[in-house]
């Protein structure tokens, strides 16, 4: 009978462990359900929105919405096949657009990669990369600008001098770190790169990044801007990347640490933004031209895990882990112009959520 004790705990043991390995094989179960499209192929598996178990009734009100507010080409990813493919107004499958800030969460990618491999060091100042006098502000204001800033979009430099990132445009405003504007100089990281790595910006994004997971696709120069163009699917491949935290099948691209910090409220500002990405579910935000802050939500009828790429005009992406959705947007504005958001975004989470839920 004395036994009967040491019996009971080794059974508790057993059937501890039998739960643990059970939770590990559903979790890596979910990892292998999610699929990736062949690299060098144009094939992309699809699933009908019935087996995605969503609401059939609702997916041609969300389209005819999309078609009215100016909308080329819509994807919607669930663990990453194709759910919802549509294009409108003269566009297709194979025609570029442009990212335009949406392709912000690219260079952050490629930093990424820059840092793992030993070329950069965020934390150091973009000087140390370019040299001085990349700026107007004095060699002191300068020295204060590290890569991280650039970053999270708190470099310190005035956003009253236009798009251009030559130095006669880039004057001081504020101390790095200590306030939040959207501006373009976060574009001078793709300098960093190219120098730190003794390449040219472009074909190290295409050798590090766009090769590896099958994405086409050019950076173009745009009123003095360099600006991603590609096709609604290379966009879609990026977010199921962005989805998977970095990961394009069993290659990690991205580092996983690094891109969990990307995606993470970075500064003290701006709760709504990480490294270039746009975060949802935070209690403030901040918008483009203006330093106020804004109360709740982001986006509110959107999930509060989602994280997103913005684009001016309206280009689109959305990853919501909670859903295992990527969704893709791109077209010209759908109301007015916009730099990022706008009120699209709330309406159309409101026609998505009535498909998916």
């Amino acid at each position: 009978m004395k036994k009967l004790p040491y019996l009971i705990i080794i059974l508790f043991f057993l059937l501890f462990n039998c739960s643990k390995d059970e939770t590990v094989k559903d979790d890596q179960t979910e990892d292998i359900s999610l699929y990736f499209p062949p690299i060098n192929s144009d094939t992309w598996e699809t699933i009908s929105v019935t087996d995605a178990n969503w609401n059939t009734s609702e997916v041609q009100p969300l389209l005819d919405f999309l078609a009215e507010k100016n909308t080329k080409s819509f994807i919607m990813l669930q663990n990453g096949k194709i759910v919802v493919e549509a294009y409108f107004n003269d566009h297709n499958a194979t025609k570029p657009w442009y990212w335009a800030s949406a392709g912000k969460t690219l260079t952050s990618a490629v930093t990424g990669i820059a840092e793992a491999e030993g070329s950069i060091n965020i934390n150091s100042k973009v000087s140390d990369y370019i040299g001085t006098g990349w700026t107007s502000t004095t060699l002191e204001q300068e020295n204060l600008i590290t890569c991280k800033h650039l970053l999270t979009m708190t470099s310190g430099i005035d956003d009253n001098y236009g798009d251009a990132v030559s130095p006669e445009n880039l004057f001081y405003k504020a101390d790095a770190g200590t306030r939040w504007a959207y501006h373009n100089v976060y574009v001078k990281l793709q300098d960093v790169v190219a120098e730190a790595t003794n390449d040219t910006w472009s074909n190290y994004f295409n050798t590090k990044l766009r090769d590896k997971i099958g994405m086409s696709g050019t950076w173009l120069n745009l009123d003095n801007l360099s600006v991603y163009y590609s096709n609604t699917r290379s966009m879609a491949r990026f977010g199921l990347l962005a989805y998977n935290r970095g990961k394009w099948n069993n290659t990690q691209i991205i580092p996983e640490s690094y891109f969990d910090d990307a995606i993470k409220t970075s500064q003290s500002i701006n709760e709504a933004y990480g490294y270039l990405w746009w975060l949802n579910g935070k209690s403030s935000y901040h918008l483009p031209q203006t330093q106020l802050q804004f109360s709740g939500s982001l986006i509110q009828n959107a999930p509060n895990d989602m994280y997103a790429a913005l684009g001016k005009n309206d280009q689109k992406i959305y990853v919501v882990p909670s859903k295992k959705i990527v969704v893709i947007r791109m077209g010209d504005a759908a109301d007015a112009d916009n730099f990022a958001l706008s009120n699209f975004d709330n309406e159309l989470w409101a026609k998505i959520n009535e498909v998916i839920n």
